[in-house]
């Protein structure tokens, strides 16, 4: 029977162990290579023709997003699974909206790993896997039917604090990249061009207390 061949690419090592660890006993899997660069990752492709890439969003010198869509202009056959920390909705449907067969959250159970991956293989769109609950499936709904996520709340609270982009990401334990992505969306939901305009709408709307503003 031909193994399954896969491409781990993630830039954190703990990750890579733990996915090589998951798939080592299945009979049907293979991983293939490895690498922490996203840049590396079409070459690899190339080299190694796997039929499966997991890919984690945020990596150096290309990131995961950026990466996706070159894999399927070049790679077309090759399906890739999207693996992040993050467990945005948002991101997860940009992921979906560029071509990502899954959505593996890292704090997913390892044992489901190799079921997701055959099912990709197989050609279904594998639902996000391993997402905490939370209220109101994850959104906060905002006046106009935006929404927030858990996540992005706890960026613009801490924006309303005056922290910066780098404060945040150490507070919050996320990469100064992932609190940009998560500002843009922030501005977006919010109908809004800045930060001082996404603090005012904050305050306005009641999503965040200050005696200053009056609430509507």
């Amino acid at each position: 029977m031909s193994k399954l061949k896969v491409l781990v690419a993630d830039d954190h090592r703990l990750i890579v162990n733990a996915i090589r660890i998951a798939l080592e006993d299945t009979e049907d899997i293979e991983v293939v290579a490895e690498t922490s660069s996203g840049a590396s990752v079409l070459p690899l492709i190339e080299s190694t023709q796997p039929d499966i890439v997991l890919l984690d969003i945020m990596m150096p010198q290309m990131d995961g997003l950026t990466c996706l869509e070159r894999i399927g202009k070049r790679f077309p056959d090759v399906k890739v699974l999207m693996v992040s920390a993050v467990d945005d909705p948002t991101l997860i449907q940009t992921a979906f909206d560029r071509g990502a067969r899954a959505f593996v959250a890292k704090h997913v159970d390892p044992r489901d790993l190799a079921s997701v991956i055959r099912q990709a293989n197989e050609g279904t769109v594998y639902q996000p896997l391993g997402l905490r609950e939370t209220k109101e499936n994850g959104h906060v709904r905002l006046p106009d039917n935006a929404t927030l996520t858990d996540s992005q709340l706890n960026v613009l609270q801490a924006l309303t604090r005056g922290l910066s982009n780098k404060e945040i990401a150490r507070e919050l334990w996320l990469s100064e990249q992932t609190v940009k992505f998560h500002l843009s969306n922030i501005y977006r939901a919010l109908g809004v061009g800045s930060r001082a305009e996404a603090i005012r709408y904050a305050y306005q709307h009641a999503l965040v207390e200050n005696p200053l503003f009056e609430r509507v």
